[in-house]
């Protein structure tokens, strides 16, 4: 089901202090990004994911709906949100070496909590990869017949 996107009942998600408080222990911050840092943030989307999700990325961080994880001053993931289209979830992504550590779960969440702070009842995680992540962290279903969906009017699809 690679590829399908997602629905959230925004209404019904929450946050998850102990895994912040866990992470923070760490050495891991979470940060909303800021317009001063697109150059490091985009350069570490392009390298480590793609040069598309790079540029949804620069999106979202102009609209503010874009938030990452540091380590050490060092980006190590991020999430972002109407950055793809309103109302949608993505791209994230955590580096390679600090995933399973649940950096992307909370990165997820503070963008669905930002969301709902936005007005928003629902959000449409796109072109979901880890079908099973998203269900499990934060109760998204499956949205039928939705490949390509909006994606399918991109350059190159």
């Amino acid at each position: 089901m690679q590829g399908t996107d997602m629905l959230v009942k925004l209404y019904e998600v929450r946050e998850d202090p102990a895994l912040e408080a866990r992470l923070h222990a760490g050495g891991v911050k979470l940060k909303r990004a800021m317009g001063a840092n697109i150059a490091e943030i985009t350069a570490f989307v392009r390298e480590h994911f793609s040069a598309r999700w790079a540029d949804e990325c620069l999106t979202g961080i102009l609209v503010g709906g874009c938030w990452i994880a540091e380590r050490g001053g060092k980006v190590i993931g991020f999430a972002c949100f109407d950055a793809t289209m309103k109302n949608y979830f993505g791209p994230t992504g955590v580096l390679e070496s600090e995933r399973n550590q649940g950096i992307g779960r909370a990165l997820l969440l503070r963008c669905m909590m930002s969301m709902r702070e936005a007005g928003y009842a629902y959000a449409i995680i796109g072109w979901a990869g880890p079908v099973e992540f998203y269900n499990k962290a934060v109760g998204a279903i499956p949205i039928e017949s939705s490949i390509p969906g909006s994606y399918g009017n991109m350059l190159g699809m």
